[in-house]
């Protein structure tokens, strides 16, 4: 059976402790190096299976020069997650990313060094399998109900608003909605942000608690009617199909593939 070799960056955090257990339980997938600024070699601090633990150390570049991985993993945080991947690229490493805050301009430059380093590079704002289905269902339902506005609902220590999940989606509810304002055109907020975030003229609203973990509602409006698409996350684990997903298949991708959704069927 062919092995696909995986660093894990992020290994600390909540996500990259899930990603760890199910890289080391994919049966075509093994893990030689894990990776987060907040545990070196020198704390002696294991992670993984308790039978197959692995040291944790801070360097990403040091750990992909030695162990030379096909696939990185990052799930760590959005003011580091650019140089993150232009390391892995620049070591001809494919990133596999679910840290979100890249910017349009971020993501170009990655589609350029991913073909000028002929390395595949991945990002998915969400990589569970649901949240997938609700971006394309959103788009289909778009085409025929085109009044629209999201609410995405995460946990108190995410760092981004809004997630990359509703960025996402509105982006793929454009490609069959035309840009307009939508609500009464003269509204007015008395507190400023009530209405939300504006993107073509649809609303984003973004919540913020403790208790959640990644939620997304889209809400149709039409004529004596409301549609509603809801996804929830119960927990990381929910994400983990698409995570090994991606890590099985990235490297016969080519430049930058964005969305789970180009990996189905």
């Amino acid at each position: 059976m062919f092995m696909t070799s995986v660093v894990v960056n992020g290994a600390c955090g909540r996500m990259g402790q899930a990603v760890l257990k199910a890289v080391q339980e994919a049966k075509n997938l093994t893990l030689v190096g894990a990776v987060d600024i907040k545990a070196g070699a020198d704390t002696g601090l294991l992670v993984g299976l308790p039978e197959n633990h692995i040291l944790v150390e801070t360097g990403l570049a040091s750990v992909l020069k030695r162990v030379k991985p096909e696939v990185v993993i990052d799930f760590t945080r959005p003011d580091s997650v650019f140089d993150n991947v232009m390391t892995a690229l620049s070591l001809g490493v494919s990133p596999v990313v679910g840290t979100t805050g890249l910017s349009d301009e971020q993501k170009k430059e990655i589609e350029r060094i991913a073909l000028e380093k002929n390395t595949p590079a991945f990002i998915a704002p969400n990589f569970a399998i649901g949240a997938v289905l609700l971006m394309l269902l959103s788009r289909q339902a778009a085409k025929y109900m085109p009044e629209v506005e999201i609410i995405e609902l995460h946990h108190d220590k995410k760092l981004d608003a809004p997630s990359g999940t509703a960025l996402q989606t509105a982006e793929m509810i454009a490609q069959v909605r035309k840009p307009h304002t939508q609500g009464n055109p003269e509204e007015k907020e008395t507190l400023q942000g009530a209405r939300g975030a504006d993107y073509e003229g649809m609303r984003i609203h973004s919540v913020r608690l403790p208790g959640y973990v990644a939620h997304q509602e889209v809400i149709f409006g039409g004529v004596g009617q409301t549609l509603t698409i809801r996804h929830d996350s119960m927990n990381r684990e929910s994400f983990m199909p698409g995570v090994v997903l991606a890590a099985q298949n990235v490297r016969s991708l080519r430049g930058l593939t964005v969305g789970l959704d180009k990996l189905l069927d």
